[in-house]
């Protein structure tokens, strides 16, 4: 049987032009350690919508821009570095999320060790400034929502990932380590037992190097091991 053609109005090329065009953006989360607590990098934006309040900073996808591209000059204009940490989170794409348009949000999250940054706000934002995530302050868009969501993915990922370990300068001592734990996991660990239990694995390779903390005796200096990573 001879199957009848489609009429015009039911082209490809009508449907790729009738169909509609979401903006697509790219938000980077980009935490640290700062004095034991793990904190977010939030930028103030100066325009329409949410004037005034604090966003993660992002940018819209330009039409021969990828992704990760997008990504990490995002994450290049926050932090003016190199080789940083950056891993694709999530996509966040609710009707209304963003009252300019239809909006789809890919989220990918960064992790600096604090050494490293000397950050300044850039686009749209007059400023900047790193928040504890227990003190953070009224959120555009739906940023609170995606910061609780980094925070689990970290949280599930430090148990099977040596993620823990892209916080921290290149040694360490085991406080330092212990610091990174408790703040993603936001709770206390037993000393003598978390202690135990990396000292037990092949994760850690002791530099033979020390380093003063306060008052207290010089605490040994660790890396990490590749050679143990999942």
């Amino acid at each position: 049987m001879a199957i009848s053609p489609r009429p015009l109005h039911e082209t490809e090329d009508h449907f790729i032009a009738e169909a509609p065009r979401p903006a697509v953006t790219v938000d980077v989360v980009i935490l640290t350690m700062v004095e034991g607590d793990l904190r977010v990098w939030l930028v103030r934006r100066t325009h329409w919508p949410f004037a005034g309040q604090w966003a993660i900073p992002g940018r819209f996808i330009a039409m021969d821009e990828g992704l990760e591209d997008a990504a990490q000059r995002e994450l290049q204009a926050e932090t003016h570095l190199q080789d940083i940490y950056l891993e694709q989170l999530y996509t966040f794409g609710e009707p209304g999320r963003d009252p300019r348009t239809r909006v789809i949000t890919v989220v990918y999250y960064a992790l600096i060790d604090a050494a490293r940054l000397h950050v300044r706000p850039a686009g749209d934002g007059d400023q900047a400034a790193w928040f504890r995530l227990q003190a953070l302050p009224t959120l555009a868009f739906d940023h609170e929502q995606i910061l609780a969501y980094t925070v689990g993915r970290l949280r599930g990922k430090l148990e099977y990932t040596n993620i823990g370990f892209q916080l921290l300068a290149p040694h360490f001592t085991l406080s330092e380590l212990q610091e990174v734990y408790e703040a993603i996991l936001g709770r206390q660990l037993d000393k003598r037992n978390f202690r135990r239990k990396i000292l037990s694995s092949p994760i850690l390779v002791d530099t033979g190097e020390l380093k003063m903390e306060g008052s207290h005796r010089p605490a040994r200096l660790y890396r990490f091991n590749p050679a143990a990573q999942h």
